[in-house]
C-alpha cells in the first residue's frame, strides 16, 4: 500500500539533485506519483517539499516565494559557478577586506535589486539551458531580473570564509549574490556552503533526513495528510453539503471576493479542491475529491 496523500518535507542531502530525492522517496513511498518543488543545487542541503499522490497536484500552486538561507562565502576567489563546484577562474588576496567595508557591501546587497543569474544555472536562453550552453563552450550573458532580499547578515567571520543568513523572493540565486559580495569587495568571491532552512511556510524544523525515513510507518507518520497540507499553505473556505457536492463534480460556486487560491473544504473536513475568483465566480483550480 502506497503512502498517503500529502506533502513530505526533506532534509536534502549534499549531493543529491531534486531529481534523486524524489526517485528514493518514490520507493519510501511505495508510489511513482512523487513530484518535488524549488529545486535545490546538488551541493546545497536543507528543506525540500515534495508532493505525494494526489499533493502532487498543489505543487503548481504552493506560494514558496520566499525562502531562508545559511550560507558561506569564500572571499578571495571566482568560480566558473560562483560556488566551490566550478573552476576557479581568479584568486585574489582578501586580507585587507575590512568587516566595515564587508557590512557596506552586504548592505548594498539588501532589498530589491536586479540580479544577473549565475551563468551556469537552469534559466533557458532561446530554449536551452544556460548551463548546458556555458558546458559547451559558449559564453553566456544573462539578463538582469528583479529579486528581493529582504534579509542579508554577517553570522561569522573566519579568515576568508563569512558565514551569513539570507531571506530572499523565488528566483534569487545566492551564489551570485556571493558573486556579487566579492565584485563589490573587489577581491571576488565564490559559495562553498547553502543549506536552505526555510521555504514558503515549511522550515527545517519539520524536515526529515532521509536516513530517518526508514520503514513504511515512518514515512507514513511523517507525511502531512492532503487537508492539513492545502489548511497549512491556503487560506481557507468552508462549504455547504451543496457546494462541496457541486465542486467536486467540477461546478463553479459564487464568488469568496478574496485574492489568489483558497481551498474549500466540505463540512467533514475534507478538502475539495483549490478554488479561485475569476470572470465572477469561485472556479475549481484543482479538484480533489472524489478521491
Amino acid at each position: 500500500m502506497s503512502a498517503p496523500d500529502g506533502l513530505l518535507v526533506v532534509d536534502k542531502p549534499s549531493g543529491w539533485t531534486s531529481h534523486d530525492v524524489v526517485g528514493r522517496t518514490r520507493r519510501l513511498a511505495r508510489t511513482k506519483k512523487v513530484g518535488h518543488a524549488g529545486t535545490l543545487d546538488p551541493m546545497a542541503t536543507g528543506v525540500l517539499v515534495l508532493g505525494i499522490g494526489r499533493a502532487t497536484r498543489l505543487l503548481g500552486h504552493l506560494a514558496l516565494t520566499d525562502k531562508a538561507y545559511d550560507a558561506t562565502v569564500r572571499l578571495g576567489a571566482t568560480t566558473i559557478t560562483d560556488d566551490a563546484e566550478g573552476d576557479v577562474l581568479e584568486r585574489r588576496d582578501a586580507s585587507g577586506v575590512s568587516d566595515e567595508a564587508l557590512a557596506a557591501a552586504v548592505g548594498e546587497l539588501t532589498g530589491e535589486l536586479d540580479q544577473v543569474p549565475s551563468a551556469v544555472s537552469a534559466v533557458k536562453v532561446a530554449g536551452v539551458r544556460s548551463y548546458a550552453r556555458v558546458r559547451a563552450g559558449e559564453d553566456v550573458a544573462l539578463a538582469p531580473r528583479q529579486v528581493r532580499v529582504a534579509r542579508f547578515d554577517v553570522l561569522a567571520r573566519r579568515g576568508d570564509d563569512v558565514d551569513v543568513r539570507v531571506e530572499v523572493s523565488s528566483g534569487t540565486y545566492v551564489r551570485a549574490l556571493a558573486r556579487d559580495l566579492g565584485a563589490a569587495l573587489g577581491v571576488g568571491a565564490h559559495l562553498t556552503a547553502l543549506r536552505r532552512t526555510r521555504v514558503g511556510p515549511f522550515a527545517l524544523e519539520a524536515a526529515r533526513s532521509l536516513e530517518e525515513l526508514t520503514g513504511d510507518e515512518v514515512v507514513d507518520a511523517a507525511v502531512l495528510g492532503l487537508d492539513d497540507a492545502v489548511a497549512a499553505s491556503f487560506p481557507r473556505r468552508d462549504l455547504s453539503e451543496q457546494e462541496a457536492g457541486d465542486l467536486a463534480h467540477g461546478r463553479r460556486l459564487a464568488p469568496s471576493g478574496a485574492p489568489g487560491a483558497r481551498g474549500a473544504f466540505a463540512p467533514d473536513g475534507r478538502c475539495i479542491a483549490l478554488v479561485e475568483d475569476t470572470g465572477g465566480a469561485a472556479r475549481p483550480l484543482v479538484v480533489f475529491a472524489p478521491a
